[in-house]
């Protein structure tokens, strides 16, 4: 741990996509601040009450640090590493504090050589050198060979369930059929059980974890102050999408999309469709959002209620505000090159992880 601090100042920054962004906004001082640095393709951040971190690294390892002292946790599950799979996201259940528990999400290697994401639960151990009680809660059906689009972010709900984002894992058609977990938030209890009020446990041919469908690759996920989930998601040429996910809802890919194939061939219907969700924001060029957070307002009042996502393309993060939702602020410095995953820590701080730099940063006044 380093105490090397970053002063920077920031304003609302003239958008090129086809929201404008809003009124000038009062210019916030800030510092950033390094909190662990050399790691490598860090991707989900986990701040400690009581200080500490733990942070997750792609190629499947688990960084567990407190007060300058690094240890790699043992025990963790077997995970794939490949394309953009590998271990991804982690979480503190909500009672971490006393119960050490916490989840993770990750690339599970399937029979035939393929893989899919997969949840886990676990105890940290008292001394924060490995994992307890490890146990599968969910894994997705079918995976496949490919590498791509994974998702993944867990949030636990105000009722103690589980949120979890699939990407359609570049199978595009598959995101519609609820058949497979391809393109879904799945709903899954704390032991992995399947909720009796998930909006298809009774529906024939509609397996029961799928919360919402029609997603392409939510890489950020967060609970607004309403405990409502909102999540982030790659389109293709352009469309990124900030979404409010409601139960049982469709939200359009590959049928819909504010953006184009990579070749520059239209996606399918247009941007709109009876029976499918409209994105509460969406950005074009795309900016690649990863990680997404909606700020308590507990050291920085002006932002409370605001959303924070991480731009992978740009190297900054975009703060978004109002009804309709604008982006009117990036926050971009040297620090902020690949932001994949955007947190509030306990203290009210904003940490988040530059992909580029290998290192978790935190943002306090």
């Amino acid at each position: 741990m380093t105490s090397v601090k970053h002063i920077v100042t920031t304003a609302a920054i003239s958008l090129s996509s086809v929201y404008a962004a809003g009124p000038a906004h009062a210019q916030s001082a800030m510092t950033i601040t390094p909190i662990a640095e050399g790691l490598v393709a860090p991707w989900g951040v986990a701040p400690l009450p009581g200080g500490g971190l733990l942070v997750t690294e792609k190629a499947g390892r688990l960084i567990y640090e407190k007060d300058g002292a690094r240890q790699e946790v043992s025990n963790l599950p077997e995970v794939a590493v490949v394309g953009q799979g590998g271990l991804l996201d982690i979480t503190l259940a909500q009672d971490f504090a006393q119960s050490r528990a916490l989840f993770l999400t990750y690339a599970k290697p399937q029979e035939g050589g393929g893989a899919g994401t997969a949840l886990a639960s676990a105890r940290l151990s008292d001394d924060g050198s490995r994992l307890e009680d490890l146990t599968e809660l969910f894994a997705m059906k079918p995976g496949s060979t490919g590498g791509q689009h994974f998702g993944s972010r867990v949030v636990e709900a105000p009722d103690g369930t589980l949120l979890m984002t699939i990407g359609e894992r570049g199978d595009r058609p598959a995101a519609q059929d609820r058949s497979t977990h391809n393109g879904s938030i799945i709903r899954v209890n704390r032991d992995g059980s399947v909720p009796d009020d998930n909006p298809f446990i009774d529906t024939p041919g509609v397996l029961p974890e799928i919360w919402s469908y029609g997603h392409r690759n939510p890489q950020g996920a967060g609970l607004d102050l309403e405990g409502r989930l909102w999540v982030s998601e790659h389109g293709a040429k352009g469309g990124d999408e900030v979404n409010r996910i409601s139960k049982g809802s469709n939200y359009g890919w590959p049928v819909i999309s504010y953006g184009a194939h990579y070749s520059g061939e239209k996606i399918g219907e247009g941007s709109a469709k009876e029976g499918m969700e409209q994105p509460e924001f969406y950005w074009d060029p795309s900016i690649a959002p990863a990680g997404l957070m909606v700020y308590s307002g507990a050291l920085f009042p002006e932002w409370e209620g605001d959303i924070f996502v991480g731009s992978l393309k740009f190297d900054y993060i975009s703060r978004l505000s109002g009804d309709p939702l604008e982006e009117v602020e990036q926050i971009k410095t040297s620090e902020t090159a690949r932001v994949r995953d955007v947190v509030e820590g306990p203290e009210g701080g904003i940490w988040f992880i530059s992909e580029v730099n290998g290192t978790v940063y935190r943002i306090t006044p």
